[in-house]
């Protein structure tokens, strides 16, 4: 397995749906955190090791995928007091710049766009390794995580509570587990 970004890994991948994790994580009722992901995931990234800067990606996310292990939390989260899946029914990462740091994270910038609405993010992804699977797949694996306010996205919905505080955090921790096949 190959632990460092070299330049013998340059290509085209995509994500494997089957091995990857698009998550996220939100505070619920001030007290715990409610954890989901998307089921409905497809991407391509494009590594140039040799010039980091011509690398890119271009994510696309399912809504209608959203799963948080409870079916009405999962529609609740589809309605327009949250993604409003009908109007908006993916959630796209486009990136607009790389950065290699050393041989092994890379910081991707890029706009992201929930909901119609885009602002621009940096993702810091640690490089997780390479390897050739029993199939011939050259694989890489990339994980990172970016904090997000929701209602930079005109996500609002929330219920007061009667302690105080709110139901729904404004903040929500996106996770990136990825794993990518080289298809080029």
């Amino acid at each position: 397995m190959t632990t460092a970004i070299t330049p013998d890994l340059s290509g085209v991948y995509t994500i494997d749906p089957a091995h990857s994790r698009i998550g996220f994580v939100a505070r619920h009722a001030m007290v715990t955190k409610v954890r989901g992901s998307f089921n409905d995931v497809t991407g391509t990234i494009n590594i140039d090791a040799e010039d980091p800067a011509k690398s890119s990606a271009n994510i696309a996310i399912q809504v209608a995928s959203i799963d948080t292990r409870n079916a009405d939390r999962d529609g609740h989260l589809r309605t327009n007091d949250f993604l409003d899946a009908e109007n908006h029914p993916v959630i796209t990462f486009v990136s607009t710049a790389a950065e290699l740091h050393g041989q092994e994270s890379v910081t991707l910038t890029g706009d992201l766009t929930i909901k119609g609405v885009t602002k621009s993010i940096s993702i810091e992804f640690d490089y997780q390794g390479a390897a050739t699977d029993p199939f011939g797949n050259k694989r890489l694996g990339f994980e990172g995580t970016h904090i997000i306010s929701r209602q930079d996205y005109g996500i609002t919905w929330n219920a007061p509570l009667e302690t105080g505080g709110v139901l729904v955090g404004d903040k929500i921790t996106l996770e990136f587990e990825l794993s990518l096949i080289k298809s080029a």
